[in-house]
């Protein structure tokens, strides 16, 4: 774990906008942030399969969200004493629930950020309820957050399984690829995602003749067993749906490559894919293969912009989960600054039914039902490395998915 400090060391009070329209900030005794300053903490994978799609840039971003936040307001900020925590949760649950407890009791976090992986989200979840801290879910998937297990003090932003599956599921089923073998992770995301993409695939009217769970993590790095049976099965897939993701994604399409699928009538469709994936992999290794996205670096100005700006300060362009965080410290920070307090039922109230326009949301809003943060999302394709003219433009988008028709409706399901 390490502690960024995003504020001068010599900083002696927070600065807090005038409640009642005054024009200049209170002195810190009148201050109602907690501490009288903001701690936000980045929970993620520092160290294994979704270190590079989250990890250390997850942490930049939102450091990049901190910096602009004070350039925005100045002297005129809630306060100047900004600070990030980190940790990295391995993809246990266990750690998960550990680091979560620590951030809120130890370090003073009140709201944390991304953790990929589905199983050590609803940890992170359970115990944001649990302390009734904010809790904005970027990295994991799955739609029990806004389900079975949401709660007062998580917001899901960015994707879950739905939005892949009903994007990538039933368009691919939709333009013939009727037979489907499906490969996925033994854990929550992978179950979520062999769900979410099995009736996707049905309701397009497609089948799904096989499917498979794979261990996770996969310390052998060895999908052959799986791989191999696919052109076997009788009647042979159309498509082998993998849904796995991260560096396990890598190997299956490395793997899927070497063995010839492809050749042998077995396309493949990709379940969730980082533009780190695609990078890592080689557009040749992808070319054609379509998947859903929540953000793409260089869809228009805006984004580029953010991507240009991003790539100064890691080297790389960002995936959509950095955007998302940047997005996300941006919003929370900004409730903050509006409602004069972090109390976190006060922000709480501030964010719900909000309608948000910024560099990663495109018509986005905050349900209040279930605090499914909804914005439109892209199908997308790999395109062949003929038609790549600059290092990490790898996509091309074929169209926009409205916000609407991207995510489900509420589920009956959670009991705010």
């Amino acid at each position: 774990m390490r502690r960024t400090m995003l504020v001068a060391a010599g900083s002696a009070a927070a600065l807090l906008v005038a409640g009642c329209g005054g024009g200049g900030p209170q002195s810190s005794g009148d201050s109602k942030l907690s501490g009288d300053k903001i701690v936000l903490g980045v929970l993620n994978d520092q160290s294994g399969a979704y270190l590079e799609l989250s990890g250390k840039n997850s942490v930049k971003a939102v450091e990049m969200a901190i910096a602009d936040f004070k350039k925005k307001h100045g002297d005129d900020a809630v306060t100047k004493d900004i600070t990030v925590e980190t940790a990295d949760h391995q993809n246990k649950p266990d750690i998960a629930n550990t680091k979560a407890n620590e951030m809120y009791d130890r370090k003073g976090v009140d709201l944390i950020l991304d953790v990929p992986t589905s199983s050590a989200a609803e940890k992170v979840a359970d115990v944001a309820k649990e302390k009734k801290k904010l809790y904005f879910n970027i990295g994991a998937a799955t739609t029990t957050l806004t389900g079975a297990k949401c709660n007062k003090y998580t917001f899901h932003y960015a994707y879950d399984t739905y939005m892949l599956a009903n994007g990538t599921g039933r368009n691919t089923t939709e333009q013939g690829a009727k037979n489907w073998y499906v490969l996925y992770p033994n854990y929550q995301f992978g179950q979520d995602m062999e769900r979410s993409f099995s009736n996707a695939i049905t309701a397009a009217g497609g089948k799904v003749l096989a499917k498979d769970a794979a261990p996770f993590p996969n310390t052998s790095g060895d999908y052959s067993t799986y791989l191999l049976k696919a052109p076997g099965l009788n009647p042979k897939p159309d498509v082998l749906g993998t849904m796995q993701a991260g560096a396990e994604l890598v190997n299956v399409v490395k793997q899927y490559n070497e063995f010839k699928l492809r050749e042998k009538g077995v396309g493949l469709a990709v379940g969730l894919m980082f533009l780190t994936d695609i990078h890592s992999l080689t557009p040749d290794a992808l070319a054609g293969t379509t998947y859903t996205d929540a953000w793409y670096w260089n869809f228009d100005q805006r984004n580029r912009e953010f991507a240009d700006r991003f790539k100064a300060e890691t080297g790389t362009r960002p995936t959509f989960a950095h955007a998302a965080n940047y997005s996300a410290a941006t919003q929370y920070l900004e409730a903050v600054q509006a409602a004069g307090t972090d109390d976190a039922d006060t922000i709480v109230k501030a964010l719900e039914g909000k309608t948000i326009d910024d560099v990663f949301l495109r018509n986005g809003k905050i349900r209040a039902e279930d605090h499914r943060v909804v914005h439109d999302a892209y199908l997308a394709q790999v395109k062949p490395a003929a038609e790549v003219t600059e290092e990490w433009d790898y996509v091309k988008i074929l169209k926009t998915i409205p916000a609407a028709e991207a995510f489900a409706a509420p589920s009956p399901d959670c009991r705010m």
